[in-house]
């Protein structure tokens, strides 16, 4: 069984899927109360409170649990790319600190250097054909 701190450190660093799994649940369990409310009555107008409250507010859960899910892996997939970026970033750096010049690409540019381009040369991305800004 795991102790509380590290408890605490999981809860604190997983609190999106664990808030995803309890709508989840929380979600289904609604839903089969819903259903069963309506199983029970013979009537339409008598399940419709069921059908109301049950299904939509069920639905909704099982929504908002997916939507935390969801965002906690895209919370993760960000991570692992700011780690990525900053190892790229760190290589560069040493790479450059050695006094070696990175390739450039056909048109003569440095991968990660800003391409400098005379006002005049601007173009306005449009669905027609470029049209130059400059004067």
């Amino acid at each position: 069984m795991p102790t509380l701190p590290a408890f605490g450190t999981w809860f604190r660093l997983a609190w999106d899927r664990i808030a995803a799994l309890v709508l989840v649940a929380l979600g289904g369990g609604v839903l089969v109360l819903g259903w069963l409310g309506v199983s029970r009555k013979a009537y339409p107008a008598a399940q419709l409170p069921f059908i109301i409250s049950g299904g939509i507010g069920g639905m909704f859960l099982l929504g908002l649990g997916a939507m935390f899910w969801l965002s906690a892996d895209l919370h993760d997939e960000w991570t692992k790319m700011d780690r990525i970026e900053q190892e790229l970033h760190r290589f560069s750096n040493a790479v450059l600190a050695q006094g070696e010049v990175p390739p450039t690409t056909a048109a003569g540019i440095r991968p990660g250097s800003r391409a400098e381009t005379p006002e005049s040369e601007s173009r306005v991305a449009t669905h027609g054909p470029a049209i130059a800004t400059g004067s």
